[in-house]
């Protein structure tokens, strides 16, 4: 039975990582898989899923009016789609994440979200919001904080390592933008709220 799955993190989890393993493992045995990745996102070149740990593969891009039902039903009518993978899920719109779980109910077909929980002022993205309420399984990929705790929240910085605490909610970026934290050094970090 299909299902719609979310894997989330804060950066520098191995989410990327674990979806193009994932997606290896179904090709590997014959099987068709289709990546998505936000349009917006270009750190690894446009329509690049890419991880830290040097693996990457071309991937379809999506844009907040992209309608990824339709996308999922043409795959699947001009070939046999064992699973679809959609990295960077935080960027989906509400009304996107509605479409795919009508494609896992329509259309039997098995989608797994990987993506942030909140971005860093502590708020949860509108696409990971929707994947929290409707995800038939939900999956916490962990990673550390500094201290050797479970990272949960993430900061922004600025080029001299400042802490940011206002901005747009989106911004591309790296290792060089973004630390990932437990709560209680996040607030530290901030500002405790």
């Amino acid at each position: 039975m299909a299902k719609l799955y979310f894997q989330y993190s804060t950066m520098n989890a191995g989410k990327s990582t674990a979806l193009l393993q994932a997606s290896y493992n179904y090709r590997e045995r014959g099987m068709e898989t289709l990546l998505l990745t936000a349009g917006h996102d270009n750190r690894a070149g446009e329509g690049h899923i890419a991880s830290r740990i040097g693996i990457d593969q071309k991937a379809e891009r999506f844009f907040p009016d992209t309608d990824l039902y339709a996308i999922v039903e043409k795959r699947k009518n001009s070939t046999t789609l064992a699973c679809v993978f959609i990295d960077e899920a935080q960027f989906l719109t509400p009304d996107q994440v509605w479409q795919l779980a009508r494609a896992v109910d329509d259309l039997g077909v098995p989608i797994m979200c990987y993506g942030l929980r909140v971005d860093f002022q502590g708020k949860t993205f509108p696409g990971s919001a929707a994947l929290l309420a409707l995800a038939d399984e939900m999956r916490e990929v962990r990673t550390i904080c500094f201290c050797g705790k479970k990272a949960t929240m993430v900061v922004r910085q600025n080029e001299e390592g400042n802490v940011l605490t206002e901005g747009a909610q989106v911004q591309i970026g790296g290792n060089e933008t973004y630390v990932s934290l437990c709560r209680k050094h996040w607030r530290e970090a901030v500002g405790d709220r």
